[in-house]
C-alpha cells in the first residue's frame, strides 16, 4: 500500500512538472519568446529542478549514512551498557529495516542509560548512609568496586546491610542512653564528681562525641558496675555508721533530742549522708569516752546475752575472762570488748540457722521427755474427753520428728565444720555429742526409775509372801474381786482334801503343804538370790564409762532389748517343781 502511494506521488510529481512546463511554454508563446531564449529558460528550470533534486538526494544520503552510523554507535553503547549492568544483549530480527533497527537500538540505549543513572544514584545514597553508620559503629562498609555499576542484587544486599546497621545503631543508642542515664543517676545519688575522661564523656549532653562501638559500650558497662559497687560500699559504710550510732545511742541512753538524728531523713546524696552520720558517731564516741565504765558494763551485758544465745560454754568464754573481769576501764579495754562483741555477733549471724534448728530440737526434746513422764503416770488412764488420744498422736509426731531434726542438724554441722575448719561447739561439746549426752542422761534416768520401781515392788512383796502352813491345815479367806500378781507370789496349787478338789473354788482357797517339798519362802529367797546375784549400783556402773553416742532409734532399740532381758516372770505363771 505504501509503495503504491509513493508511486502515485512520483507519477503526480512528473505530471505536475509536465503541466508546469506546458504553462511555461504557453506563457513564452504568448510573450513571443524566441526558441533560443526558450531553451535557455528551460535549461534554467531544469537546472533548478536538478539542483533541488540533487540537494534532496544529498540530504537523504546523509540521513542514511547518519542512521547507519547511529546504529553502529548505539550497538556499541548497548553492548557496553549490557556489560556494565550485567544484562544479556538483545537480539535483532533480521527482517527489520535500518530505520527500525536504529529506533529500537536508540530506545534500548536510552532505557539502559536511565537504569544506569538510577542505580548510580541509589548506590551513592546507600554508600553515604553506609559510611556514616560504619563510622558511628566502627563497622566495615559494604564493598562494591569503585567505578562499576552495581547490579540489582548488589544494591539489594547493600540496602539490607544499611538496614541492619540502622537497627544496630538504634539498639546501641538505646543501650548507650540507658547506660548514660544510669551512670548519671548513680553519680547524682552518690554525689560523685566525674574524674576520668570516660566519666565526663558518659554524662556529656552531646551524644555525637561518643562513638557507639562495642568497646565503648563495654567501657560504659564496666563504669556502671564500678559505680554500683561504689554505691554499695557507700551504702554499707553508711549503714555501719548508722548501726554504730544506734548502738552507741542505746549504750549511752542519750536524751530524745540526740535520738532525733537517728530518725532524720537521708540527705540529697550518699556522701552527704555519710558525712552526717560520721559526725554523729564522732560526737557519740566522745560521750562514750566520758562514760567509759558504764559503757563497758553495758557491752559486757550484751556479750553475756550473745554468749547465751550462741550456747558458748565456760571453757570457750575463758580466754576473754581476763578482760571481762578487768576493772581498769580504758579505751583499750573498751576496744577489746567491742571486738569480742563484733566477733560474737558475726558468729551468731553465721550460726543462726544451726542454733534455730537446735532450739527446735530442744523444744521437741522437752515435749518428748514430758510425754515419757506422762506415760509412766498411771493416773493418765482416768482421763476423759479424748485428750489421751491426742497425747498419743502428739507423742508419735514428736518421736518421728526428733530423728529428722537430728539428721538435719548433723548435715548442717558437718557443712559448717567443713567450711570453717573447726568444730561447732555447744556448751563446750560438739553438737552431736551434746545430743548424745541428752539421750544418755535420759536412758540413765529411765534405768534408775525402773530399778527404783523394781526395788519398791520387791520390798512390798516380801511382806505378802505366804508363811508355812501345817500339813492338812486349811484356811478359808474371802476371795478378792481381783488379785494383783507380783513377781514373788506363787500360783495356787490344786489340792484334794477328803476327795474334794479345791481348784478354782470361788468361796475359799485351800493350800496343801506336801512333805518333802521345800518351803515357799525358802524357794523364793533362793530363786531371788540366784537371779539377782551381787549387783553394782547403776550410778557406780556408769561412772567410769564415757557417754555413749546415741540417737532416738538406738535409744528405742536399747529399751526393747533391756525389757526383754530384765523381764520378771510372774510367780503365778510358774509351775512348782
Amino acid at each position: 500500500m505504501s509503495c503504491r502511494r509513493s508511486e502515485a506521488l512520483a507519477f503526480s510529481l512528473v505530471t505536475e512538472i509536465n503541466h508546469a512546463m506546458a504553462k511555461l511554454v504557453d506563457i513564452w508563446d504568448s510573450i513571443g519568446i524566441m526558441e533560443d531564449q526558450r531553451v535557455e529558460r528551460m535549461q534554467t528550470v531544469k537546472k533548478h529542478i536538478d539542483g533541488l533534486l540533487h540537494s534532496m538526494i544529498t540530504e537523504e544520503e546523509a540521513l542514511r549514512h547518519r542512521i547507519r552510523t547511529d546504529i553502529i554507535t548505539f550497538q556499541k553503547q548497548l553492548d557496553t551498557l549490557c556489560l556494565e549492568l550485567t544484562m544479556e544483549p538483545n537480539k535483532m530480527d533480521e527482517d527489520l529495516t535500518v530505520l527500525q533497527i536504529e529506533k529500537m537500538l536508540r530506545c534500548r540505549v536510552e532505557f539502559l542509560l536511565k537504569e544506569k543513572s538510577e542505580r548510580l544514584r541509589e548506590l551513592s545514597d546507600l554508600k553515604k548512609q553506609d559510611e556514616e553508620l560504619c563510622v558511628t559503629l566502627c563497622a566495615t562498609p559494604y564493598y562494591i568496586p569503585s567505578g562499576s555499576v552495581p547490579s540489582r542484587k548488589q544494591l539489594k544486599e547493600l540496602q539490607e546491610h544499611v538496614e541492619k546497621l540502622s537497627k544496630e545503631k538504634e539498639s546501641r543508642v538505646k543501650v548507650f542512653s540507658g547506660l548514660r542515664e544510669d551512670i548519671r543517676t548513680l553519680m547524682d545519688e552518690m554525689g560523685h564528681e566525674p574524674e576520668s575522661s570516660l566519666e565526663r564523656e558518659s554524662i556529656c549532653p552531646d551524644t555525637e562525641i561518643f562513638l557507639l562501638t562495642h568497646d565503648n559500650i563495654k567501657a560504659l558497662k564496666l563504669l556502671l558496675s564500678q559505680l554500683e559497687m561504689k554505691k554499695e560500699s557507700l551504702i554499707s559504710a553508711r549503714d555501719k555508721l548508722k548501726e554504730r550510732a544506734t548502738s552507741l545511742w542505746n549504750r549511752l541512753s542519750c536524751p530524745e533530742p540526740e535520738g532525733e538524728v537517728l530518725r532524720e531523713a537521708a540527705l540529697s546524696t550518699l556522701s552527704d549522708d555519710i558525712r552526717r552520720w560520721q559526725g554523729f558517731v564522732e560526737h557519740l564516741e566522745e560521750l562514750q569516752m566520758a562514760r567509759l565504765e558504764e559503757v563497758v558494763e553495758k557491752v559486757r551485758q550484751e556479750l553475756v546475752v550473745l554468749w547465751d544465745k550462741c550456747m558458748i560454754g565456760p571453757e570457750q568464754r575463758e580466754p576473754f575472762s581476763v578482760h571481762f573481769c578487768d576493772n581498769h576501764y580504758t579505751e583499750e579495754l573498751l576496744a577489746l570488748h567491742d571486738t569480742e562483741l563484733l566477733k560474737t555477733k558475726a558468729l551468731y549471724e553465721a550460726a543462726q540457722p544451726i542454733l534455730e534448728d537446735l532450739e527446735k530440737w530442744k523444744r521437741n526434746w522437752t515435749l518428748f521427755q514430758e510425754f515419757e513422764r506422762k506415760a509412766a503416770d498411771p493416773s493418765r488412764f482416768s482421763n476423759r474427753g479424748g485428750s489421751l488420744l491426742k497425747e498419743s498422736k502428739d507423742r508419735a509426731k514428736v518421736q518421728k520428728l526428733l530423728p529428722k531434726l537430728e539428721e538435719e542438724l548433723r548435715g548442717r554441722v558437718e557443712e559448717w565444720e567443713k567450711n570453717k575448719g573447726s568444730f561447732f561447739l555447744v556448751q563446750g561439746q560438739r553438737i552431736m555429742d551434746y545430743i548424745s549426752c541428752q539421750w544418755e542422761e535420759h536412758r540413765l534416768q529411765k534405768d534408775k526409775e525402773k530399778n527404783e520401781r523394781m526395788t519398791k515392788k520387791a520390798e512390798t512383796s516380801q511382806f505378802k509372801t505366804p508363811t508355812k502352813r501345817p500339813l492338812g491345815a486349811t484356811y478359808t479367806t474371802p476371795t478378792p474381786n481381783k488379785i494383783k500378781k507380783t513377781p514373788n507370789q506363787m500360783a495356787p496349787r490344786t489340792a484334794t482334801v477328803n476327795g474334794i478338789s479345791t481348784a478354782g473354788s470361788s468361796s475359799s482357797t485351800t493350800f496343801l503343804c506336801v512333805p518333802g517339798r521345800p518351803q515357799l519362802s525358802a524357794k523364793r529367797s533362793k530363786t531371788t538370790e540366784a537371779s539377782s546375784g551381787p549387783r553394782v549400783p547403776l550410778q557406780e556402773f556408769n561412772s567410769d564409762k564415757n557417754p555413749i553416742s546415741m540417737s532416738y532409734s538406738a535409744f528405742t532399740s536399747e529399751l526393747s532389748r533391756k525389757a526383754n532381758s530384765d523381764a520378771f516372770l510372774n510367780s503365778t505363771a510358774r509351775d512348782m517343781l
